[in-house]
């Protein structure tokens, strides 16, 4: 419970200093929006850089790991989804964003610096090979979704697939982290290593992904607050609390996942909601209070979700 403890309070400490930061005035939401933007841009895409280049993969093979953990996602969205449609009777377009609030874990700025500092390398070596299709996989899943469920709200026809692929992959393209995983599959499959000096300037500005991206997190919060909408964000901040890690845990045991990689790939569905649910609520302009509100109550919450698994998972 000690070593439990030790691992899981610090992260969300970091969380809570962020937040005070802009509480109390020492620092502005501005600030906390840089550093968001410096972790995002730069940081995390240089951890995963470091991570897959010189990872130690001991010959397994990503598919068990990415149906394990979207499996779980697919379970947890269509629970979301139909706890907001039918429990709820909100339309559609609410049932897609619960379906999102619900099963987007913030990997990057939670879960990266949580499985670094409970499971180790081998742990952040499972988590970057599932951001490398997360995000993807994600945004393209959410915004058919939405763009299916708006058109069934105003009775038009929702732009094809071809279009809504085109505009996801171009921004892929140009997305930080992707470069930054792509460019270490490739350091890792030359197999050259890297030069002393850059490699130090790699580990150095790496080390600083976690910290950094805590703070900036807990900084953000401010922004978003409870909006209303306390019965169903409760309801789906239970379900990415506890049911997307507990069937995620359960895929991972079926497909016979190491205990290492299977305890990364629920520490890190056991997180907060990630921003994510807040973007496309912006993007569809629908739904911000429930996304706020589980961004803010997850987060509140996430200290006691994540020790429990870390708990379950020894």
């Amino acid at each position: 419970m000690l070593a439990v403890a030790d691992n899981v309070l610090p992260i969300f400490l970091l969380i809570l200093i962020g937040w005070l930061i802009v509480r109390f005035g020492w620092l502005t939401a501005d600030v906390g929006d840089a550093l968001g933007e410096f972790v995002f841009k730069i940081a995390v895409p240089v951890l995963l850089f470091q991570t897959i280049a010189e990872a130690d993969f001991h010959g397994a093979s990503p598919f068990r790991l990415w149906i394990a953990y979207f499996s779980g996602v697919a379970v947890t969205w269509t629970v979301g989804h139909l706890v907001a449609t039918r429990m709820f009777g909100r339309d559609e377009r609410i049932g897609v964003l619960a379906g999102v609030s619900s099963a987007f874990a913030n990997n990057v700025f939670v879960g990266l610096p949580l499985v670094g500092r409970t499971i180790g390398e081998d742990g952040i070596v499972a988590l970057s090979i599932l951001l490398a299709v997360h995000l993807p996989v994600m945004m393209v899943a959410g915004t058919i979704l939405m763009e299916n469920a708006e058109a069934k709200s105003s009775g038009g026809a929702p732009r094809s697939y071809g279009a809504i692929l085109a505009q996801i992959g171009t921004n892929l393209i140009r997305n930080p982290l992707v470069i930054g995983l792509v460019c270490g599959a490739a350091v890792h499959t030359a197999g050259t290593g890297m030069p002393a000096v850059f490699q130090t300037i790699v580990h150095q500005v790496a080390g600083i992904a976690g910290p950094a991206a805590l703070l900036s997190l807990g900084m953000a919060l401010k922004k978003y607050g409870i909006s209303g909408n306390i019965g169903i964000a409760s309801v789906i901040s239970g379900l990415k609390l506890l049911l997307l890690p507990a069937t995620i845990w359960v895929a991972s045991h079926l497909l016979g996942l190491s205990p290492e990689w299977t305890a990364a790939m629920v520490l890190t569905s056991s997180v907060p909601t990630g921003i994510n649910a807040w973007l496309i609520a912006n993007r569809f302009g629908v739904g911000h209070g429930l996304a706020a509100s589980t961004i803010t109550m997850t987060t509140a919450f996430g200290v006691v979700s994540v020790s429990l698994w870390a708990i379950l998972l020894k």
